[in-house]
């Protein structure tokens, strides 16, 4: 059973300018996201910006966002590390907090092989009994994970459900299906491939896009998986510059420029990310008013 089908959002974390945490802020966001048919939250992934979040931080971004959420919809808690034992750790507190399911990215810059990958795993999933999404991201981690170890994982470890596949690579995501035969969901890691994606048997996105449009993200989705093919084609394509300018530099640099311009300021950064360089900001904005988005 899926933990989510739709869009989850790949939620950021708001900051003061002392660089702490703005709770009232993330109540902010998270109700807009729930108000405007978000399916899932999605906390402390890479958009968090959980590199530069303390444990405790982090656990604490976590616990607020479960209670505060209150089962309105499932939240999803980034998990991982490039440490074992640190993914365990973090990953029995957040089932401690009651979250709904773990996301847990390979580990970065160890480069583990494959057998590496499948015992990490294992070994994180056999600490818990929440369902937990994998999830493929080698163009920041530095290590890919092959059709058949994402497969093998799924098939041999109760609670491995999913994966979020941001690889990139279409016929990668075509190959997994066929191996996978259902055995899992894939979520696209992309938001520009969402459709495509779909096409291919997956059950949503977990999703950079949604933190400013929530609503149409959502309903890419859900009319695709209504049978409404050409309408969810129609909003994909209609979202891809967007959706382009929101990796010109790296995430979560442009999705925090872009909520500053729909009047949600989240804050700045955590070094060592920037501002979004002034070129690369107009490109932006005029991608969302061009979409039809209430630019400020």
């Amino acid at each position: 059973m899926s933990i989510f089908k739709g869009a989850g959002v790949a939620i950021v974390t708001p900051m003061k300018e002392n660089k702490e945490v703005d709770y009232e802020k993330f109540k902010e966001l998270l109700d807009f996201q729930i108000n405007h048919g978000t399916d899932a939250i999605v906390v402390c992934g890479t958009t968090g910006e959980a590199a530069t979040l303390s444990h405790e931080e982090h656990l604490d971004c976590i616990k607020f966002t479960v209670e505060y959420v209150n089962k309105r919809v499932p939240v999803i808690a980034g998990t991982g590390s490039n440490c074992t034992e640190t993914a365990i750790y973090l990953s029995q507190k957040a089932e401690e907090y009651g979250v709904d399911g773990l996301l847990v990215v390979t580990p970065y810059y160890n480069k583990a092989t494959q057998n590496g990958l499948k015992k990490h795993f294992t070994a994180i999933a056999d600490s818990v009994k929440v369902p937990i999404i994998l999830y493929n991201v080698p163009s920041r981690t530095g290590c890919a994970m092959k059709a058949d170890t994402i497969v093998d994982l799924a098939k041999t470890v109760d609670n491995i459900v999913a994966v979020k596949e941001a690889s990139g690579d279409i016929s990668f995501v075509a190959d997994l299906m066929q191996k996978a035969d259902g055995c899992l969901d894939v979520y696209s890691g992309n938001d520009d491939q969402i459709v495509p994606v779909l096409s291919l048997g997956g059950v949503g996105v977990i999703s950079v896009l949604s933190n400013i449009c929530p609503q149409e993200t959502h309903d890419i989705v859900s009319l695709y998986l209504e049978g409404k093919v050409k309408e969810s084609l129609a909003l994909q394509m209609k979202l891809l510059p967007v959706c382009h300018n929101l990796f010109t530099e790296v995430n979560p640099i442009p999705v925090k420029t872009a909520l500053r311009y729909i009047g949600m300021d989240c804050g700045s950064l955590r070094s060592p990310l920037t501002d979004m360089e002034e070129e690369n900001a107009v490109k932006l904005k005029a991608a969302m008013v061009e979409a039809g988005m209430n630019v400020q």
